[in-house]
C-alpha cells in the first residue's frame, strides 16, 4: 500500500506495459483548446442557473471566481507534477509517487468516478438544449419515461447515450483529429459565448443584479456555498495534466496549457453569469436550460434557438475532452494493474487507449440513460475537491521531503495541523459559530505555515537541480497551502448526503484495492521480476516488491 516509485520507473517501466507508446501530436494551443473546451460546456449551461437561483443570486458570478481562484491554485500543483512527470495517468500517476500505491489508487478511483459522473450529467444537459435548438420548450420531450422506475430514475434519455457512443467511436480513431475537431467546436462555442455576453448586456438592465433582494440575497454563505456547487465546472482542466504523454513539448506546452485555459475559463464564466442575472432577475432564472428560457422571457425566441444549438456544441466539445481524459486515467491504473490489465492495451496503429475507452464510454451511457443532474452534482463534486486536495499536499511532501531531503515528520505534522485548521475553520462558518473563531482559526492557518516556512527551509539547490529547465510552483509553501484550505472549505459546504454517498463510493474502491489490487500488482512486479524484466529496464526498484511481501507477512 505504500509503495512508491520513481518518475523514470513510471515513464519507461510502467508505460512499456501498455505494449504501444500513444504518439506525440499534440501542441500548447491544442492543450489550451482542450481544457477550455472540456471546461466551457460544462459549467455555464448546466450549474449556473440553479446555483442562481437556489445559492448565489446575482452574485453567482463571485462564486465562479471564487472556484476559479481555488482551480488556479490547484493547477498550478497539477502543473509542476505533470511537467515532472508526463504521463498520462494525472493525479493517479502523481499520488502514487508521492504517497505510495492506495492513495494513489484512491485518487485516480475518485477521479474516474467524477469523469463518469459528470459526463453522464453533460450528455443529458445535452439533449434538454438540443430539444431548444429544435423549438421545443419542454427540456423532457426527447425522454421516454418508464412509469415502473423510481423517481429521478424514470426518465430515459436515448439521445444523451447516442452522442456518448458517437464520442466513444471518435476516440477510438485518433486523439489528433479529436483535438482538431475539439479545437474547431471551441473557436465557435467561444464566438457563440460573445453572443450571449453582447446580447445579455443589450437587452437586460443592470437593476436585475439588485433586485428583488440585492446582489447577494442569501449572503456570504450563500456565494460561498455556490462556489462550492459550480467548482464542478472546473473539471476539465486536469483532462489537459492526463495528454501529458501525447504532447511534443511538455516542458513548454503544458505550463501554457493547463494554467491558460483556466484564466480564460474564468473570466468567460464571470462575464456569462452576468449576463443571465441581467437578462432577468434571479428568482425568475430556469432550473433547466436556464440560457434559452432566459431569452424566451425577454421575447428572443430565435435566440433561444442559437442558444440551445450553440450550448449543445460546447456541450458535444466538453463530452470530447473528458472522455479522452477518463480514458487515460484507466489506462495508467491497468498499467499499474490495480484494474486488469487488459484496460492498459494501447491499439498499435491509433496510439490510443482502445479497451479504456470502449469500457468507460458503455458505464457513461449507462449511467446517462437513467440518472437525473441533481443526484450526481454534489457527488462530482466532493470527488474533485478531494483529489485537488490531496494533490496539494503531495506537492508540499514531495518538493521538501522526497527532493528536499528534510526529516518528514516535520512536513507530515504540518500538513495535519494546517488540514486541522482549515476543517476547524471551515465547521464554525457552516455551523455559524462565534466569528472569534474563524479570526483564531484563520490566523493559526497563517502562523504555522509562516513557521513551516522558515523553520523548514526548502532546499532551493537541490530544487534547481532537480527542475532543471522545468516549471516549477513558487513562492512555496503558500499556494498549495491555499489550495488545500480551499479545498476543505467548499468541501464542507456541500450536503450531508453528499459524503454519505461518497462514504459509500470510497468504501467500495478500497474493499476492490484489498480483494484485487494490491494481490494483482504485487503478482505483477513478481513476474517482471523473474521474468527478466530488469535486463530491459535496469532501474526496476525491488524495494517495492521487499515491501508489500512485508506488508503481506504482516
Amino acid at each position: 500500500m505504500l509503495a512508491t516509485w520513481t518518475p523514470d520507473q513510471e515513464f519507461n517501466q510502467v508505460r512499456q506495459r501498455s505494449g504501444a507508446d500513444m504518439k506525440r501530436k499534440l501542441n500548447w494551443y491544442d492543450l489550451i483548446a482542450l481544457g477550455v473546451g472540456g471546461m466551457l460546456g460544462v459549467g455555464v449551461f448546466v450549474t449556473t442557473g440553479p446555483v442562481a437561483l437556489h445559492q448565489s443570486g446575482p452574485s453567482v458570478f463571485i462564486s465562479y471566481i471564487i472556484a476559479g481562484i481555488s482551480a488556479l491554485l490547484s493547477s498550478l500543483c497539477y502543473t509542476e507534477f505533470a511537467v515532472q512527470v508526463p504521463v498520462a495517468g494525472g493525479a493517479f500517476s502523481y499520488l502514487r509517487l508521492t504517497f505510495g500505491e492506495f492513495l494513489g489508487y484512491f485518487g485516480g478511483a475518485n477521479i474516474l468516478m467524477e469523469y463518469v459522473f459528470s459526463n453522464a450529467a453533460v450528455a443529458r444537459s445535452f439533449t434538454e438544449y438540443l430539444s431548444f435548438a429544435f423549438g421545443e420548450n419542454n427540456p423532457n420531450v426527447w425522454r421516454v419515461e418508464v412509469h415502473g422506475l423510481p423517481k429521478d430514475y424514470n426518465m430515459l434519455d436515448f439521445p444523451a447515450v447516442a452522442l456518448i457512443l458517437l464520442l466513444t467511436l471518435c476516440l477510438c480513431h485518433s486523439t489528433k483529429e479529436s483535438s482538431i475537431l475539439n479545437l474547431i467546436m471551441t473557436v465557435f462555442h467561444v464566438i457563440f459565448f460573445g453572443f450571449i455576453i453582447v446580447a445579455g448586456y443589450y437587452n437586460g438592465s443592470t437593476k436585475n443584479l439588485v433586485n428583488p433582494k440585492g446582489i447577494a440575497p442569501y449572503g456570504v454563505r450563500g456565494v460561498l456555498d455556490g462556489a462550492a456547487i459550480v467548482y464542478f465546472s472546473y473539471i476539465g482542466y486536469d483532462s489537459a495534466s492526463t495528454m501529458a504523454e501525447e504532447v511534443k513539448d511538455p516542458y513548454k506546452s503544458l505550463p501554457i496549457g493547463i494554467v491558460g485555459s483556466v484564466l480564460i475559463t474564468t473570466l468567460l464564466y464571470c462575464l456569462m453569469a452576468l449576463s443571465l442575472c441581467i437578462m432577468v432577475p434571479y428568482n425568475k432564472i430556469s432550473d433547466k436550460a436556464s440560457y434559452s428560457m432566459a431569452f424566451l422571457k425577454i421575447g428572443w425566441s430565435w435566440a433561444s434557438n442559437i442558444v440551445g444549438a450553440g450550448a449543445s456544441l460546447g456541450i458535444v466539445a466538453s463530452l470530447l475532452v473528458a472522455m479522452l481524459g477518463q480514458a487515460r486515467y484507466l489506462c495508467v491504473m491497468g498499467r499499474a494493474r490495480l484494474v486488469p490489465s487488459w484496460l492498459a492495451k494501447v491499439h498499435p496503429s491509433t496510439g490510443t487507449p482502445l479497451n479504456a475507452t470502449i469500457f468507460l464510454g458503455f458505464c457513461t451511457a449507462s449511467i446517462a440513460l437513467f440518472t437525473e443532474l441533481d443526484i450526481i452534482i454534489e457527488l462530482i463534486s466532493i470527488g474533485t475537491l478531494m483529489v485537488f486536495y490531496m494533490v496539494a499536499n503531495a506537492l508540499i511532501y514531495r518538493r521538501y521531503v522526497i527532493i528536499g531531503h528534510t526529516p518528514p515528520l516535520h512536513t507530515l505534522l504540518f500538513l495535519f495541523l494546517l488540514s486541522l485548521t482549515s476543517l476547524c475553520f471551515s465547521i464554525v462558518w457552516k455551523f455559524k459559530q462565534q466569528w472569534w473563531g474563524l479570526l483564531l482559526f484563520g490566523g493559526f492557518m497563517i502562523t504555522i505555515t509562516s513557521l513551516f516556512q522558515h523553520m523548514v527551509p526548502c532546499n532551493n539547490n537541490l530544487v534547481q537541480q532537480e527542475y532543471a529547465h522545468c516549471w516549477y510552483v513558487p513562492f512555496m509553501p503558500w499556494p498549495p497551502s491555499m489550495s488545500i484550505f480551499l479545498n476543505v472549505f467548499l468541501m464542507t459546504t456541500l450536503k450531508t448526503l453528499s459524503f454519505q454517498r461518497f462514504a459509500i463510493w470510497s468504501c467500495f474502491i478500497t474493499m476492490f484495492y484489498v480483494l484485487y489490487g494490491v494481490h494483482s500488482t504485487y503478482q505483477a512486479e513478481e513476474i517482471e521480476n523473474l521474468g527478466g524484466v530488469n535486463q530491459v529496464v535496469p532501474n526496476l526498484s525491488v524495494t517495492n516488491l521487499q515491501t508489500k511481501v512485508e506488508i503481506q507477512m504482516h
